[in-house]
């Protein structure tokens, strides 16, 4: 699932829209999947992936950015700053 350096970190994201609330809720098929209450209706489910990521794991939004897949279930972010390790940890609400 994640790929990069101190630099930044790449994740695949699963997203289900239209869910009854905006949360992360583990993985499935190598990915992290993400269920958001928005419609993906003229980008509100793109950014509201970006701010729950961004406040999960307490970075700026402007640190966190879809690098494929803005149309689709299937995308892959990009967090700058942080490593691999830290960003799972962090999504997937382990101590650490």
């Amino acid at each position: 699932m994640p790929r990069g350096n101190s630099a930044a970190t790449d994740i695949d994201v699963r997203v289900v829209p239209r869910a009854g609330r905006s949360e992360v809720a583990g993985l499935r098929d190598g990915a992290l999947l993400v269920r958001l209450a928005a419609a993906p209706v003229d980008g509100a489910a793109n950014l509201e992936l970006i701010d729950l990521i961004a406040r999960a794991l307490h970075v700026a939004k402007r640190d966190v950015t879809i690098v494929s897949g803005e149309r689709s279930r299937r995308k892959r972010v990009r967090i700058a700053g942080m490593n691999a390790a830290d960003v799972v940890d962090r999504l997937l609400g382990r101590a650490g």
